[in-house]
């Protein structure tokens, strides 16, 4: 996959997993690991899946349809990337937390709901729910921040809602900011999520 790495200057702290948005790219969210953890190492990631020309992490039918199929094989693809860059940047695998927007809020959220400790912690920032129907891993205590737009029309809040409940019923503790905004991501929920990160995840 494409990304890239940045050692940081403090390797006790966590990793930041960085998703981006529909469209985006690996420099995309630069600047929110700045806000959140300026010292962590940062492992930035560039969806595989084009969707007329704009990368994505998987794959949907439509807009808020996700391909099932596709969304699972992704899922395990990023997964395994994770354990191949954690051997090669020589970081701890035990210690990486997710930040994602949008679509890379999705897939990051699919990792916790595929894979018991496949993260030490996330940042969702307007994720909608990955997939319906399925049993989740243990999330025993497992620390999710989620953002979220009372306004935003990709991503109501019964979504919002809906994944928030499934994530506790399996045991995670989720922190919920909502925002009388859009789909946009304001500097406020990203305030905020830094300074749940560090209280929760430092």
């Amino acid at each position: 996959m494409i990304h890239l790495f940045n050692k940081g200057t403090d390797l006790n702290k966590p990793v930041l997993l960085l998703l981006h948005g529909t469209g985006g790219n690996e420099k995309d969210l630069l600047s929110l690991a700045e806000m959140i953890s300026p010292e962590s190492s940062v492992l930035s990631v560039r969806g595989n899946v084009s969707e007329n020309g704009m990368p994505r992490f998987f794959r949907r039918l439509s807009e808020g349809v996700f391909d099932e199929e596709d969304l699972i094989f992704r899922t395990k693809e990023l997964y395994e990337f994770i354990e191949e860059a954690a051997e090669k940047y020589d970081f701890n695998r035990d210690q990486v937390v997710a930040v994602g927007y949008s679509n890379g809020a999705n897939i990051a959220g699919s990792l916790i709901f595929h894979y018991e400790k496949s993260l030490k912690g996330a940042i969702l920032h307007h994720p909608i729910v990955p997939r319906r129907g399925i049993e989740l891993p243990n999330l025993d205590e497992l620390p999710v921040f989620i953002g979220a737009g009372k306004n935003d029309p990709i991503c109501p809040p019964q979504e919002t809602e809906e994944l928030q409940q499934l994530l506790n019923n399996a045991g995670a503790k989720v922190h919920l900011k909502w925002d009388n905004m859009g789909h946009q991501l304001s500097r406020a929920e990203v305030e905020e999520a830094a300074e749940w990160f560090s209280k929760h995840l430092l």
